[in-house]
């Protein structure tokens, strides 16, 4: 879901499903790693929620497009120079080492497991 804080910050909320077998104590040790996760080149962890049964998760706020929608449509592919592209590669990759090897916890992203699935 999108939303904005009262600051007028666009936010993303993940709510978790109410029949999650997830605890609440579960929950917060999901939330602390998530917190210790940060980096520059991952979407920010804002904050979460729990009350009752209701468990969300806050981000900032990123627009969902594909990086392909701009590379391969010929009106806006102009607008990433290939220096833009490169650095476009680079974070994304400095993104994923992070996640996998530079971190102090190792992690499994969904990037990964939606390959793994694949095959």
């Amino acid at each position: 879901m999108q939303g904005s804080l009262v600051e007028g910050q666009e936010i993303a909320v993940k709510r978790l499903s109410k029949n999650s077998v997830q605890g609440t104590e579960e929950f917060k040790n999901e939330v602390k790693l998530i917190a210790m996760l940060q980096n520059r080149n991952l979407v920010r962890f804002l904050g979460c929620c729990i009350e009752m049964d209701e468990k969300m998760l806050v981000y900032e706020y990123m627009e969902i497009r594909s990086l392909d929608s701009v590379l391969f449509d010929k009106a806006r592919s102009s607008l990433l120079n290939w220096q833009s592209r490169f650095d476009i590669i680079c974070r994304i990759a400095q993104g994923l080492l992070y996640l996998h090897q530079d971190s102090r916890f190792r992690t499994v992203n969904q990037v990964t497991v939606t390959m793994l699935d694949a095959r």
